[in-house]
């Protein structure tokens, strides 16, 4: 089966240049679509096949691209590889994190018998190592378990499905659909997301994939998203209903992720990247069984490795720079606190504090050290801390700082959308040579998010919500 994207028009406004180029790709499409139709009816005249037919395969095709049941059985298989990472990474992001945490217990024993400086044993251990555990405990599990599920969708031949789907509404966004296999390798890491973009072929719409590869949230943000779920939204849900409910608005923030993504992509195609979506010929290969050894091992070689070992060489410099900020003072006061103090106007602003904002600075190199760097400021410890349970976590955030449901969904808004992680800004700028777009990739989530926020926020108080 194959498929061409629709014929391209260019808008009324368009200039004499605009419009000569999307008449000749709508002569490509033409003649693309006459060369296929064509080509099946010699094969359907001289072709004679003697094995089993598999008219199976165009029923199930006809089911996975329908427009009745297309978009629900993508939604669904999405929600099924959610569940089983976030299900299926517990127990080994557990037993990871111990083994970590158990490794930094004997490198402290080391640096006792050196009788080394405290000063040295924090920045080294307390500040580069424990950045680094936390970023292998709670990035390797996940991502290792969706880049899998998400290579053997591939291998079945489902991907193409999804482009095919989604390609209608990446066209009124002026892209295409590629763009949606792109965003959903976003889901396991967004470094990955951006390399992913090396399937688009038109430079212009690259770009975009890769700016707007950010509004879907990597698992580094899960974690974050879903604590604030549980903490906020679980309890106002019916009795038995809480874990459900606070799914629900996970996935109620992915959609709104989606469509930002969609909206930036239409805004960006008319302004600073300006052009006529392309035509793209989309083979459906046939669907098969995957060949699962193969695929889980250029899974966890080629991607899900290859990715964390740039997370860590970010991140773990970024420790020992938390550690100093937590640990050094200027008239009484650490200099995080004062950082703090210094962004409490703009955090009011949004919706969130001083402290909030920070910590999501800080934590740049890594979304998985946003929350214990924001617990370090709030507890006043000298080294990033994890809370036992969701009902201290509760504690610390309701009864010790004074959030409210506004300033939790104003966090998961800013968590979502904000700037992209230090690992993924890397890798953008390896991918476009360029600094000028890691830069770009930087402010255009920061804005959307810092104008989200705002205008939630405002909205709130003026309603007199809170």
């Amino acid at each position: 089966m194959f498929y061409v994207s629709g014929i391209n028009t260019a808008p009324p406004e368009a200039g004499p240049g605009v419009v000569n180029e999307a008449h000749q790709l709508e002569i490509r499409d033409r003649i693309v679509k006459t060369i296929y139709r064509e080509a099946e009816a010699i094969a359907a005249r001289v072709v004679r096949q003697t094995g089993p037919h598999r008219d199976w395969e165009h029923k199930v095709d006809d089911i996975l691209t329908s427009r009745l049941l297309g978009f629900p059985i993508m939604f669904l298989l999405l929600g099924l590889a959610f569940w089983i990472t976030l299900v299926g990474a517990n127990y080994p992001s557990q037993l990871l994190a111990k083994a970590l945490f158990w490794g930094e217990e004997r490198l402290s024993e080391v640096f006792v018998r050196l009788d080394a400086p405290p000063w040295l044993h924090g920045l080294v251990v307390t500040g580069v190592y424990r950045t680094a555990a936390w970023v292998v405990s709670v990035m390797l599990p996940p991502m290792a378990i969706f880049f899998s599920i998400f290579a053997l969708l591939e291998d079945l031949g489902y991907l193409p499905r999804v482009a095919f789907n989604i390609d209608p509404l990446f066209k009124m966004a002026g892209t295409q659909g590629k763009q949606a296999l792109t965003m959903s390798m976003g889901f396991g890491c967004n470094a990955a997301g951006v390399m992913a973009c090396r399937i688009i072929e038109s430079p212009r719409e690259r770009l975009i994939a890769i700016l707007t590869n950010n509004f879907v949230p990597c698992n580094g943000r899960f974690p974050t998203l879903i604590a604030l779920t549980s903490i906020f939204v679980g309890p106002a849900a019916a009795p038995g209903f809480s874990s459900l409910a606070a799914s629900f608005t996970v996935v109620g923030l992915i959609l709104a992720g989606i469509l930002i993504t969609l909206l930036t992509s239409w805004l960006l195609s008319r302004t600073i990247l300006k052009g006529v979506p392309t035509t793209f010929t989309l083979e459906l290969p046939p669907l098969r069984l995957p060949q699962v050894g193969r695929v889980l091992v250029r899974s966890v070689l080629d991607r899900t490795l290859f990715v964390l070992a740039r997370a860590v060489t970010v991140a773990a410099p970024a420790g020992a720079v938390v550690w100093l900020l937590a640990n050094i003072s200027f008239e009484g006061q650490s200099l995080l606190a004062r950082g703090a103090g210094l962004l409490e106007p703009f955090g009011r602003a949004l919706g969130l504090d001083g402290f909030i904002l920070l910590a999501f600075i800080l934590g740049l190199p890594a979304n998985e050290i946003v929350l214990p760097i924001l617990l370090m400021g709030y507890l006043s410890a000298g080294t990033m801390v994890e809370v036992d349970s969701l009902n201290v976590l509760q504690n610390i955030l309701v009864h010790g700082h004074g959030w409210t449901w506004l300033t939790a969904l104003c966090t998961m808004l800013f968590s979502l959308l904000h700037f992209p992680c230090g690992t993924t800004l890397f890798t953008i700028q390896r991918e476009t040579k360029s600094i000028r777009w890691a830069v770009w990739a930087a402010v255009i989530p920061l804005a959307v998010a810092g104008l989200v926020c705002f205008a939630v926020a405002q909205t709130v108080r003026s309603l007199g919500l809170v």
